[in-house]
C-alpha cells in the first residue's frame, strides 16, 4: 500500500482489499477476503472471520451461523445479500484456519491496516451488530471483558449498536444459560431491522 488507501475511490479501496495478501504466509491456504460493502448500506454486522464454508464459497455468513443470524434479524437471505442495505466487515477477512476448538482468532494484521479506512467510508449506518468478543473488543474499548458482559448491557448501546453472542451452534450453550437474549433483545433487534432498512 503505497499509497493512502483513504484517498482511493471506494470502488478501488474494495477492489484492493478483496485483492489483500498480507497475511499470505501465515495462512493455511491462498488468502481470500469476504467482505460485502456499499457506500450505501444503512447495517453493518461485524463477525469475526469467515469460516471454512464461507471460504470455499466467497458469500459471508453462508452457512449455519448465518442462517441464525438472519433469523434473529427477521430479514431472508436476499435482503441479507443486498450489498446497498448491508455491509458485511468482520474483523479478520480471511479465513484463519482451525484450532483445537474451532476456528482460530481472526489475524491481527486485518484492523489496523483496513478497518478504520473502510469503516470511514460508510457513512449512512444506523445500526451495527457486534458479534462476538474481537469486534466488541475493537468497537467498544471500554465495554464489559466478557461477551456475556457486553451482550447484557445491549441497551446502553442502542439503538446504534447491538452487541451480540455468536450464533454458531457452537453457542446453544450459551443461549440456553442467558435466554433473556432471545426472549428480549431479539425482538428489539428485529423492530429496529425493520425500521432501518425501511427508512423509518
Amino acid at each position: 500500500m503505497a499509497d493512502d488507501p483513504g484517498q482511493l475511490a471506494f470502488d478501488e479501496l474494495v477492489r484492493r482489499v478483496r485483492a489483500c495478501t498480507l497475511c499470505r504466509e501465515v495462512l493455511p491456504h491462498s488468502p481470500r477476503p469476504v467482505i460485502q460493502l456499499s457506500e450505501a448500506a444503512r447495517i453493518l454486522v461485524v463477525g469475526q472471520a469467515p469460516g471454512r464454508r464461507v471460504h470455499e464459497t466467497g458469500l459471508p455468513f453462508n452457512d449455519p451461523s448465518g442462517d441464525r443470524l438472519r433469523e434473529w434479524m427477521g430479514i431472508t437471505r436476499d435482503t441479507f445479500y443486498d450489498e446497498q442495505q448491508l455491509a458485511i466487515l468482520p474483523m479478520g477477512f480471511c479465513y484463519p484456519g482451525t484450532g483445537k476448538s474451532g476456528d482460530l482468532p481472526p489475524r491481527p494484521e486485518c484492523a489496523p491496516a483496513w478497518r478504520q479506512v473502510l469503516l470511514d467510508r460508510l457513512p449512512n449506518i444506523e445500526l451495527t451488530l457486534l458479534i462476538g468478543q474481537y469486534a466488541q473488543n475493537w468497537h467498544l474499548p471500554a465495554g464489559g471483558k466478557t461477551v456475556a458482559e457486553n451482550v447484557s448491557q445491549w441497551r446502553r448501546y442502542w439503538p446504534e449498536v447491538m452487541p451480540m453472542p455468536h450464533p454458531s451452534p457452537r453457542n446453544n450453550l450459551w443461549l440456553r444459560r442467558h435466554p433473556w437474549f432471545e426472549t428480549e433483545a431479539v425482538p428489539a433487534l428485529r423492530e429496529r431491522v425493520a425500521a432501518v432498512l425501511s427508512g423509518s
